[in-house]
């Protein structure tokens, strides 16, 4: 996060939006950022803060690209010179779309690629306890079904075996006439 108080009150601050192709080889995409930043230079722009978003998908496809590596700059500069910065990123060969904004008083300039960044990291953190949690539950429940299944095998176990003379006598006992008045 950058706080930003203007150095004086000839220049103001703009957010200026970049986007050039995806894929670019590497020599390409050097040689269009540095003539990004010549023409930055050329406008004697002051570059408060650069937020590399890297590759983006597109809503839509422009020039034939369906994904584009976007740049936010944060420059200050004096608000004459703006007119041109605008012409010569729009015909700048590389540049898809580009976009000036001057944002509002008091701005705290923020790194948005760094945000994203601990967004998803907080979410795959999030994933990973949510997964682990679920496993302990399923655990849980196979060691639960596990022991019920165990239970009646163990209740058939505790009761001692009947052998045919301890039947014999139970049975004795049952049908004896002792008992009748007969």
């Amino acid at each position: 996060m950058v706080s930003y108080t203007p150095t004086s009150e000839d220049v103001r601050l703009y957010e200026i939006a970049v986007l050039y192709p995806f894929p670019m080889h590497q020599k390409e995409e050097a040689e269009l950022l540095k003539a990004i930043d010549g023409i930055f230079a050329d406008a004697k722009a002051k570059e408060i803060f650069r937020d590399v978003w890297g590759r983006r998908g597109l809503a839509y496809k422009i020039g034939g690209c369906a994904e584009a590596n976007f740049i936010i700059y944060y420059q200050e500069l004096d608000p004459r010179k703006l007119k041109d910065i605008d012409q010569q990123l729009r015909i700048l060969k590389g540049v898809l779309r580009h976009m000036i904004v001057k944002p509002p008083e008091g701005l705290e300039i923020r790194s948005f690629a760094n945000a994203e960044k601990q967004w998803k990291e907080k979410a795959r953190l999030e994933d990973a306890t949510r997964i682990s949690e679920k496993e302990e539950r399923l655990k849980k429940q196979m060691l639960d079904k596990a022991k019920r299944k165990a239970a009646p095998a163990a209740a058939k176990k505790e009761k001692p075996a009947v052998t045919g003379e301890a039947l014999n006598a139970q049975l004795d006992k049952l049908i004896s006439d002792k008992d009748l008045d007969i």
